[in-house]
């Protein structure tokens, strides 16, 4: 299965020229019970083939137990994206059409030396001591989806201690019901705080605040 055309593909690798660094994509997958995982995977080879500065990692969650539990996977498809900040961005399924700005955006930053946010937002980061998760559950068709899927993962490369996450919400249908999902982009940052919409920086760094003071 083919994903871009010549002329996207043509767009992407000057795109991906641009990498200020080496990049993984850590790509697990499973033989049963995951229907996306073989066009996830062609997605992420045919990405992986543009550009010498990204490299590829296959492996199986179901196999590769200490692989999985090293980068904190536990569904199928999962990419990780690790750059010299560390593996704290994740996609949760395939990142297709409007999130395919997401995954590029992802490689982009995971190789950048420093994060495009307000400094006072840096600091915030920058001193927390706890853990702290972003989910962001999206669909591909959603257009306000990526910008809030981008923001989350440069808060996660930004601290070492926050981790962020793409869920495409019609491949995981459970998550998306348990964490009541109704309208995307959905926000859910450890567990507590919920945003729906496209969130300006000032407020998503306050959900995070929130839900560490609330700890």
């Amino acid at each position: 299965m083919t994903f871009m055309d010549q002329q996207t593909a043509d767009e992407v690798r000057k795109r991906l020229e641009t990498l200020e660094a080496e990049v993984k994509i850590v790509y697990f997958k499973e033989s049963l019970l995951c229907q996306t995982c073989g066009p996830a995977e062609d997605f992420y080879k045919e990405v992986a083939a543009l550009s010498p500065k990204v490299k590829l990692e296959v492996y199986n969650r179901v196999t590769d137990t200490e692989k999985a539990a090293a980068y904190g996977v536990s569904l199928t498809p999962a990419a990780v994206i690790e750059g010299g900040k560390g593996a704290r961005v994740r996609f949760y399924g395939i990142p297709a059409g409007y999130e395919f700005v997401s995954l590029l955006e992802a490689l982009k930053n995971s190789a950048a030396p420093a994060q495009e946010l307000q400094p006072e937002t840096l600091a915030a980061l920058g001193a927390l001591t706890a853990p702290v998760n972003i989910k962001v559950f999206v669909t591909p068709t959603c257009p306000y989806c990526p910008p809030a899927v981008v923001l989350a993962h440069k808060f996660a490369l930004a601290s070492p201690q926050v981790t962020a996450e793409m869920i495409e919400s019609s491949e995981f249908p459970e998550l998306a019901a348990k964490y009541e999902v109704s309208g995307v982009p959905q926000i859910v940052v450890n567990e507590k705080t919920t945003l729906v919409g496209a969130q300006p920086e000032a407020a998503l760094l306050k959900a995070v605040l929130d839900s560490v003071a609330a700890a």
